[in-house]
């Protein structure tokens, strides 16, 4: 009776609602049930919903707590004390009477708000015992007062709490495992699958806007989510209302489904028109402006834009009059100070009004999930760029995934500078902290290398994403007290040095997270995290995500890296058939990306990168990374920058050509210093130049650098 009446009140005070019953079913009947924990209440929701009698295996200092006995009398309690082996082993025992126990792996309620240390000893129970692991998610109790966020996440009195269950598991270690290695490798596989739960029950399936009243409703109105240089921040409430009008400015002038240029910096004003266009299904397509008016026109004719949308005060400031005239002569130029005249009191009075009733008119499904939110270009690095179409579904689902593995709240504050015409500055560095609840500082420019630190300095940024080209050069700069309140330094786009790694160690005691990734992923594959890391790796893969190692002849221990997951994009604009989207496919079928990327992958999936399939050369047969030349002059001149490239060769097929900025650098030298690396593997010629060619994002320019070499050689 009495577990009969707790049901009701929870049903009546929180709605509870619970998912995934038959999987409870199919678990059998020896289960160690595994669960998040989140707050006081989860044995509680648990021992309550639940079917049938379960135990809990519970901390014996929590258990002996006087306002939790009357609730654990409603179960069984096994009372285990963590420090002592022996209690694990009595639990295997009483795991092999067919019993289904429930055990919080993390060993204690959230702090963070997401996943917390897992034991490993949970997982060694369930291998020992041979028990069915039962993933359970509990969502929502954390944003009660059971909870242990208070000052770092809104609580409220009464959310809605979802148990859901997910299919059940099972741990299979090798024979051949046996002690510590054995139970570190169950530990592993238990993570793994929290971190897959965690995903799996993660509400990604919606468009950005729908995701973002879902913030609001979690972190409230008046959470500020976004500044810029201007110092007006911009609140959850305001920037709806902003989006609403800007919106409904921009229908009036463009059609449903068409690809709108945009030709702005980093602002909350390009913020708002991105929103703004995706609300009424126009697909913002965000121009690379460091390419200048060709590279913009080329963009234009790949996606088929008619009407690009841009600033007289940026055009102005940024010194890009030839560009935008450029631009005028073949498309529609629309500038924010004449879309501004166009929003009068009323508009405004009605955007107020439908942000205050958006949850009561916004048709959550009146665009699908799978839909296009935006057009990114890739950087053209080794080639022609192509227009990268991603869903509103992509660029969600790599949230939760980074949200699955790495913890952050409404208390960070992200310092975004790369453009956001590039991957990792709009869907990581933009869209994840607005639909997270954390604030996002935008700047310009990523090549004011004085300025950004003391912007990190003066806003107190917690997190930042960068390459190794920026967080070199800001180390450089930079007071060492700089960075004292960040907590993540995320770097990708391009191999993170070990003389940058060494620098801010030492100067800013902050241990680089270095990931990998691409535009077509949205944009994160893999990434290092503060539980999961080894140096050298790029990390391991993101949740939810599959691969495959297509064999590559002449290299061993590595393939060519093939993907497939929730985040991979929904197909290319090619520039030789403008407008027409072209799924990802690759010889390992429909859905799959083709990277490009020679890769390792060790035993515990981290991920090592070799190089790119395009920087390798073919000399005398053999073949010869292009990325491994650069480590090489990287190791024996750390201060400088090197690029290696292939050049044709008569008699060897290919020849390596390596630039570089170290002055006096001679072949001799790097030779003399690259001990037991065979020659073949070394460049023919090297020629010192004053620069290396670099993109607006810090990557290195292959095809100038190309034209160089080619130059130097013909000299």
């Amino acid at each position: 009776m009495l577990k009969k009446f707790l049901r009701w009140l929870l049903v009546l005070i929180y709605k509870v609602e619970i998912k995934g019953l038959g999987n409870y079913y199919l678990a059998g009947e020896r289960v160690l049930i595994i669960s998040n924990h989140t707050s006081f209440l989860d044995p509680l929701l648990l021992g309550v919903f639940l079917p049938n009698e379960v135990t809990f295996a519970i901390n014996t200092q929590i258990s002996e707590r006087w306002w939790l006995k009357p609730f654990l009398r409603l179960s069984r309690v096994f009372p285990m004390d963590p420090t002592h082996p022996i209690s694990l082993k009595e639990l295997i025992n009483h795991l092999k009477n067919d019993t289904k126990t429930v055990i919080f792996p993390e060993g204690r309620i959230t702090v963070t708000g997401s996943l917390m240390k897992i034991y490993d000893g949970p997982g060694m129970v369930a291998d020992k015992s041979g028990a069915t692991i039962l993933p359970i998610r509990i969502d929502g109790a954390e944003y009660t007062h059971f909870s242990r966020l208070r000052n770092i996440i809104r609580l409220r009195l009464f959310p809605k709490i979802t148990i859901q269950i997910l299919p059940p598991a099972h741990i299979s270690a090798p024979p051949s495992l046996k002690g510590r290695t054995r139970r570190k490798f169950s530990g592993h596989i238990l993570a793994d699958m929290m971190t897959e739960m965690i995903f799996a029950t993660s509400h990604y399936r919606q468009t950005l806007f729908s995701a973002l009243l879902e913030a609001r409703k979690i972190h409230g109105g008046k959470h500020t989510v976004a500044e810029d240089l201007e110092r007006k921040p911009l609140s959850y409430d305001a920037l709806i209302i902003r989006t609403l009008c800007i919106g409904a400015a921009l229908k009036q002038m463009t059609e449903t489904g068409e690809n709108i240029g945009v030709f702005l910096p980093n602002s909350t004003k390009t913020l708002c028109v991105v929103l703004g266009l995706q609300l009424y299904g126009r697909t913002p397509a965000m121009l690379n402006y460091s390419t200048g008016s060709p590279g913009m026109l080329s963009a234009c004719n790949t996606a088929m834009i008619k009407t690009v949308l841009t600033s007289r005060r940026f055009i102005a400031l940024g010194k890009q009059q030839q560009e935008a005239e450029q631009l005028a002569q073949k498309v529609n130029l629309i500038y924010l100070e004449d879309l501004a005249g166009t929003i009068g009191t009323a508009a405004k009075l009605k955007g107020w009004i439908q942000c205050k009733t958006a949850n009561y008119w916004y048709k959550h499904t009146q665009y699908s999930p799978d839909s296009a939110a935006v057009v990114l270009f890739t950087s053209g690095s080794e080639g022609a760029p192509k227009g990268v179409v991603l869903s509103h579904a992509n660029i969600l689902a790599n949230h939760k995934q980074i949200e699955a593995r790495i913890s952050f709240n409404a208390q960070d504050i992200v310092l975004n500078f790369l453009p956001m015409f590039h991957s990792f500055g709009f869907t990581v560095g933009t869209m994840l902290p607005i639909m997270s609840g954390m604030t996002t500082f935008f700047y310009p420019s990523p090549l004011h290398y004085s300025v950004i630190p003391e912007i990190a300095y003066e806003v107190n940024a917690t997190i930042m994403f960068g390459t190794n080209t920026f967080l070199a050069a800001y180390a450089k700069k930079a007071h060492a007290y700089d960075f004292y309140s960040m907590r993540y330094v995320v770097a990708g786009a391009e191999k993170l040095q070990d003389s940058t790694r060494q620098l801010w160690a030492e100067k800013f005691g902050i241990r680089i997270l270095e990931g990998y990734g691409a535009t077509e992923t949205a944009p994160v594959t893999a990434v290092n995290t503060p539980m999961d890391y080894k140096t050298g790796s790029v990390g391991r893969f993101m949740p939810d995500m599959d691969y495959h190692l297509e064999p590559v002849p002449g290299i061993e221990d590595a393939g060519q890296l093939h993907v497939k997951g929730p985040n991979i994009m929904q197909g290319y604009l090619l520039p030789d058939n403008p407008g027409q989207l072209i799924p990802p496919q690759s010889i390992y079928g429909k859905g799959w990306y083709d990277t490009g990327d020679i890769v390792h992958v060790d035993d515990e999936g981290f991920i090592s990168i070799r190089g790119r399939s395009k920087r390798f050369a073919k000399v005398s047969g053999e073949m010869v990374s292009l990325t491994t030349i650069e480590q090489i002059a990287a190791n024996v001149w750390p201060t400088a920058l090197h690029a290696a490239v292939s050049l044709p060769e008569p008699k060897k097929g290919e020849q390596v050509i390596l630039l570089t900025t170290q002055k006096q650098a001679t072949l001799q030298e790097l030779e003399a210093a690259s001990g037991g690396v065979a020659r073949i593997a070394l460049p023919r010629k090297l020629f010192v130049v004053d620069a290396i060619p670099l993109m607006a994002t810090g990557k290195i320019d292959y095809v100038q650098v190309t034209a160089v070499a080619t130059q130097k050689m013909q000299a």
